[in-house]
């Protein structure tokens, strides 16, 4: 289930303004104030309370904590305590320089220099130098690496013969470390997000002298040095978590804090009762429990920035037909799945970019024209009909919902296959996996007709750049287009293919009201086409407690390096 995300066009001072605003605007929202109820005057508790403890709310280890790997939430979070890039988002959700001191771009937009701050060292005291940063963006577009998110930075020139094999290294050719303080990187077009997508994880720096030694498994021994951040790596097991403490090489703000556990706690009831027995500083609140979580000290909510959808496989039958996948998406009451399995905890849409974002359409409407949430089952049935008779088909033969193995999402799909039942007669069973497997399934339905024909998942922001939401999941050959958007022989399949010539014209552009005009065209193109079943956008519900100080909460559910040195345990 791909999740997460961070980032926005550094030279778009004024939309970086505003989603500064917008994500201020969404900090609020609690009894309790945004820095979990405790006075920012409030007095430290000693060194030895300074210990904060947050729970992964899942029954298994973290996917991975290599930074060029890493794509889901848990990492991402991690991440930012241990390590850094040469830019990264800050407290007010713009791009600012991290290992790099000031950075310039050339008047055709393709070379970006960045200059390092002085003393940078990783966890063991080795010095960081420009050859530590071109290596670690080089490993990552490796095709050896098998990296999920190097797609990120395939505006860098030469990606694409790198990846085929043509090429060995980008290192010396559009990755260059010309001395001990300065990194150039050249693209192949100008484009208006790349140093936003630059600020990804996957950007960050890593010790080559780990890896040389442990290969894959270095992050296994990260205690010996091998990470950059505001703490480092005291402990890590696969069984209980992962322990980090303040590393006195960190050229940054040093913590307050002296302790951050992230901890394995199960699933998300168990982690919830958890917070409640004290075993915990932190928890997201289940469903079922946010009514009664909303009167206790410590709660606060925020919009997330992240949509939950289904995906239909273009390439599967009877998915091939833009009728029975208009019908499959109007057959969903989404209000009544929102009300009865997420009891009200979230906001139907039938948008793909989220609220609070660069580009947001409030007046996305769905495949039947209207703004309406509710479904439309008259239609869906219509609808279903004419795609079958136009494939020769009489009826939907049996369907594979491909789900994870979490509660939650079992919940959702069950609730969306008996409305599928119920308004469109067809028959739809679960296939249940582990994270893993559930995301190796996914990705294996990319040009595949016998691959996964529907799943769950959910798409947080990466950077505030709408690029993100719509280029990264349907322009063509681009790795999330798991669904086969314009990559199939449907009758639409030219009009989908427009579209993509949209997405990468808006991401080309430079003029922001331009490029934001065109994505939104495309947005409502995509869900006429039911690239996407958009379900509802999250909001970030926790339980944080109260002595737990400068803690904020935000539309990313993470905090930045600089943020993270600021919290701190109240007496």
């Amino acid at each position: 289930m791909p999740q997460r995300k961070l980032w926005i066009p550094g030279f778009i001072t004024t939309l970086l303004v505003v989603v500064a605003m917008l994500l201020s605007a969404c900090g609020g929202g609690s009894s309790s104030g945004n820095s979990g109820g405790a006075s920012n005057g409030s007095a430290a508790a000693p060194d030895d309370k300074q210990v904060f403890r947050w729970p992964q709310a899942a029954n298994s280890d973290f996917v991975s904590l290599d930074p060029g790997l890493i794509q889901y939430t848990d990492g991402n979070y991690i991440a930012k305590t241990i390590f850094s890039g040469l830019v990264a988002l800050d407290a007010k959700g713009e791009v600012a320089d991290l290992l790099a001191a000031s950075h310039q771009v050339s008047p055709d937009g393709l070379t970006y220099t960045f200059t390092l701050k002085d003393n940078l060292k990783f966890s063991d005291g080795t010095p960081i130098t420009s050859q530590d940063v071109v290596y670690s963006l080089n490993r990552t577009l490796d095709p050896a690496t098998k990296s999920d998110v190097a797609f990120y930075f395939e505006l860098i020139k030469g990606y694409d013969q790198f990846q085929a094999g043509k090429v060995k290294t980008l290192i010396g050719s559009s990755l260059l470390a010309p001395d001990p303080k300065t990194v150039k990187i050249i693209i192949s077009k100008p484009a208006g997000y790349f140093l936003a997508a630059l600020t990804y994880t996957a950007s960050n720096v890593v010790n080559k002298k780990l890896i040389d030694k442990y290969g894959t498994r270095w992050t296994d021994h990260m205690e010996e040095g091998g990470t950059v951040g505001p703490f480092k790596v005291q402990s890590y097991s696969h069984t209980t978590g992962l322990t980090v403490v303040p590393d006195p090489n960190y050229f940054g703000t040093k913590p307050k804090l002296k302790k951050i556990q992230f901890v394995l706690s199960g699933d998300l009831d168990t982690t919830y009762k958890g917070y409640q027995a004290g075993q915990y500083d932190y928890t997201p609140i289940p469903p079922v429990n946010l009514d009664a979580a909303k009167s206790k000290k410590g709660f606060r909510t925020v919009p997330e920035l992240n949509t939950w959808y289904l995906a239909l496989n273009y390439l599967t039958p009877p998915f091939n037909n833009i009728k029975v996948r208009q019908a499959f998406a109007l057959a969903i009451n989404k209000d009544l799945l929102n009300k009865s399995v997420n009891r009200g905890a979230y906001r139907p849409t039938n948008n793909i970019i989220p609220p609070n974002f660069p580009a947001y359409n409030p007046n996305v409407k769905g495949p039947d024209g209207t703004t309406s949430t509710s479904g439309n089952p008259d239609k869906a049935k219509q609808l279903l009909q004419e795609g079958l008779q136009e494939l020769g088909m009489k009826s939907v033969p049996e369907l594979t919902f491909t789900n994870r193995n979490q509660k939650l999402t079992q919940d959702i799909a069950s609730a969306i296959i008996q409305q599928w039942q119920d308004n469109l007669g067809v028959k739809v069973k679960q296939d249940v996996l582990e994270l893993a497997k559930f995301n190796d399934t996914i990705q294996a339905a990319q040009n595949n007709p016998k691959g996964a024909q529907i799943w769950f998942a959910g798409w947080g922001a990466d950077y505030s750049d709408p690029q993100d939401w719509l280029s990264v999941f349907f322009e063509p050959g681009v790795s999330n287009n798991q669904s086969n958007y314009g990559q199939n022989n449907s009758a639409d399949a030219a009009a989908q293919q427009a579209v993509q010539k949209q997405l990468q014209q808006a991401d080309a552009s430079s003029n922001q009201e331009e490029r934001f005009k065109i994505y939104q065209d495309a947005e409502q193109k995509i869900v006429n086409d039911v690239g996407w079943i958009p379900l509802y956008h999250r909001n970030i519900n926790r339980l944080i407690n109260p002595k737990v100080v400068n803690y904020e909460l935000n539309g990313y559910d993470d905090l930045s390096a600089e943020q993270w040195a600021q919290v701190y345990i109240a007496q």
